[in-house]
């Protein structure tokens, strides 16, 4: 098998596999696979960031991240399912000469040295959606965590998508109560103890001040975000975090300098949430003060530069303030029913 400068006889791998079928069976994990994981990597790989913000993909942002694969060979990691995100990548996407899921089912799977092997030898990473809490307490601190750390500073693509994508930033929410948090409880109280904030899981490059959300304004999680980044950056003393939302449907791909362009599948945008001290008050058992945060509209003729937050041809820039658990617009020219992204319809 040849993974770009590794080769590996065809007998020994077919051990390897069996192997890691045997682990998997201890029930730690389950391994699946699809397509020729012992051939070369056709082209070169390059660094690159995926960001999903749930639902159906944008399928060309998908492609792009399979040609900075190098066409080779994409590892998916979950927290439940089974083979059937694999089979819709390699199936309907294309353009990987193989796909392998990993699905962890507890913590010792991030250590097992199989798992470690699959990873490490990937020209691309993925994390799936579902129940990003599952992804903290299951890999922070752990050899997984290292070997994700050491795959994107070497200079190969990792993604992801909705709890995938929640991961990525250099500061979690990690939904560790066991819910989602809604808009209307995050502004009503800034320190609510659903508002689980998680700190140095992944380090990413151009996502080292960034925290990021998904399923975005379906979801109506505007007022979250807000909450978010006004929280830190009052704690931290420092402007310096952003909030990146991305709408369900619709993705960012990030290329090796930082430069950021959007694909949509659907109707809808990301949104850059810049945090702003003056007038700002996040303080336990309180509403969420907050005063013209600036609010950036990143679309498909847009281009975000990661490394300076510039954005060239927004789809839209204005400031919200928030006071009393509401959003208000106070400037600029934001789309209608912004202040609407905080409430929470039933079902929701």
């Amino acid at each position: 098998m040849v993974r770009g400068r590794r080769w590996i006889a065809a007998a020994g791998f077919a051990v390897w596999l069996l192997a890691a079928a045997g682990a998997a069976a201890a029930a730690s994990y389950d391994y699946y696979r699809v397509g020729a994981v012992e051939a070369p990597t056709p082209a070169r790989v390059e660094p690159g960031l995926l960001l999903l913000g749930g639902g159906d993909w944008p399928l060309e942002a998908f492609r792009w991240f399979a040609e900075r694969a190098g066409h080779g060979h994409l590892v998916a990691l979950a927290a439940s399912g089974s083979d059937d995100l694999q089979q819709e990548i390699f199936h309907d996407v294309g353009g990987f000469a193989s796909v392998e899921t990993i699905v962890f089912h507890d913590r010792s799977a991030a250590s097992d040295p199989a798992v470690l092997a699959i990873v490490r030898r990937a020209d691309a990473v993925f994390f799936r959606g579902g129940d990003q809490s599952n992804y903290v307490r299951d890999w922070q601190g752990t050899p997984l965590a290292a070997a994700l750390d050491a795959h994107a500073r070497a200079g190969r693509p990792i993604g992801g998508t909705s709890a995938g994508l929640a991961i990525l930033g250099s500061v979690v929410y990690g939904a560790m109560d066991g819910g989602s948090l809604t808009s209307t409880t995050a502004l009503a109280d800034p320190y609510d103890p659903a508002v689980t904030l998680v700190a140095d899981f992944l380090h990413l490059p151009f996502l080292e001040h960034v925290i990021t959300d998904s399923h975005f304004a379906k979801r109506r999680r505007l007022g979250r975000l807000i909450t978010w980044v006004t929280r830190l950056a009052s704690e931290r003393h420092d402007e310096a975090l952003v909030g990146l939302g991305v709408d369900e449907g619709t993705g960012l791909v990030v290329d090796g300098q930082g430069l950021a362009r959007f694909y949509p599948r659907e109707p809808g945008y990301a949104w850059l949430v810049r945090p702003r001290l003056a007038g700002a008050r996040a303080v336990a058992g309180a509403a969420l003060e907050a005063r013209d945060l600036q609010i950036t509209g990143i679309g498909p003729g847009s281009r975000l530069d990661l490394r300076t937050l510039a954005v060239a041809d927004p789809a839209f820039d204005g400031t919200i303030s928030a006071a009393a658990g509401a959003l208000h617009v106070s400037g600029g020219h934001l789309p209608p029913g912004v202040e609407s992204l905080r409430l929470e319809s039933p079902g929701d």
